[in-house]
C-alpha cells in the first residue's frame, strides 16, 4: 500500500488512539499526583500502621511489573468479587503504579528542603502540619519538578500497556490498522513519532515550570 494512502487511513484512528493515551495519561497523573504526595506525608511524618502501610505499597509497587499490576487488577479481582471496567481498570493500575513512584520523588524532595526551614517553622509557632503546608511544601516541589516530570513523561509510554485489557488506546489502535494492512513497520513508527511528540512536549513543560520554580537568582 502507498505511504500517502497508508497514513490517510492510519491517521484518523491513529488520532483516536492519542486522545485516548492522553485521557488515560492526564487522569492517572491528576490522581497520582494527589495519592503520591499522601503516601509520601504518611512516611514523612512516620504516622503509626499507616507509615508503614504506605511503605509497604510503594515497595509492592515498585517491585512489580506494571503488566503484571494491570492483570491482577482487571483479570484477578474478578474472582474476588471485585470487576472493573477496562477504562477504570487501566487508570487503576496506572494512578496505583505512578503514585508509588511519585511518593518516593517527594519524599525525597521534602528531605531535600534544610533543617533551618523546619526551625523557622517552628520558631514562627507553625505545627508540624502548618510548616509543611507553608513553607517545606512549597519548597520541596521545586526540588521535585525534574523527578515528578521524568516519571509523569514515563507515564505516557506506560498507557500502551492498557492495550491488552482492549482499551482503544494508541497502541491497540496501531495494532487494530496492521491487522486490516499488514503494514506493520510504517504505523509502528507512525506511533512511535506520536509517543515522541507527546514525550517532547511534556519535556517542553518541564523545562517551562522549572524556570517559572526557580529562585529568581537561578533563572536562565
Amino acid at each position: 500500500m502507498p505511504l500517502t494512502e497508508l497514513m490517510a487511513l492510519a491517521w484518523p484512528m491513529l488520532l483516536q488512539g492519542t486522545f485516548y493515551t492522553l485521557v488515560f495519561a492526564f487522569s492517572s497523573m491528576v490522581l497520582g499526583l494527589a495519592l503520591g504526595f499522601v503516601v509520601a506525608l504518611l512516611r514523612v511524618a512516620r504516622v503509626p500502621v499507616l507509615g508503614a502501610l504506605a511503605a509497604f505499597y510503594v515497595s509492592l509497587m515498585r517491585g512489580t511489573p506494571l503488566l503484571v499490576q494491570i492483570f491482577v487488577i482487571y483479570y484477578g479481582l474478578p474472582s474476588a468479587g471485585v470487576e472493573f471496567d477496562p477504562v477504570t481498570a487501566g487508570v487503576l493500575a496506572l494512578t496505583l503504579n505512578v503514585a508509588a513512584y511519585l511518593s518516593e520523588s517527594m519524599r525525597g524532595a521534602i528531605a531535600g528542603v534544610g533543617a533551618g526551614q523546619w526551625a523557622a517553622a517552628r520558631s514562627l509557632g507553625f505545627t508540624w502540619w502548618q510548616g509543611m503546608r507553608f513553607i517545606i511544601a512549597p519548597q520541596a516541589l521545586r526540588l521535585a519538578v525534574p523527578s515528578l516530570s521524568n516519571s509523569l513523561i514515563s507515564l505516557i509510554k506506560d498507557t500502551s500497556l492498557v492495550s491488552v485489557i482492549t482499551v482503544s488506546e494508541l497502541m491497540l489502535s496501531t495494532k487494530e490498522l496492521i491487522a486490516q494492512t499488514f503494514e506493520p513497520l510504517p504505523l509502528y513508527l507512525m506511533a512511535a513519532l506520536i509517543y515522541w511528540a507527546l514525550c517532547g512536549a511534556f519535556e517542553l513543560a518541564q523545562r517551562y515550570l522549572e524556570r517559572r520554580l526557580a529562585l529568581p537568582g537561578h533563572r536562565e
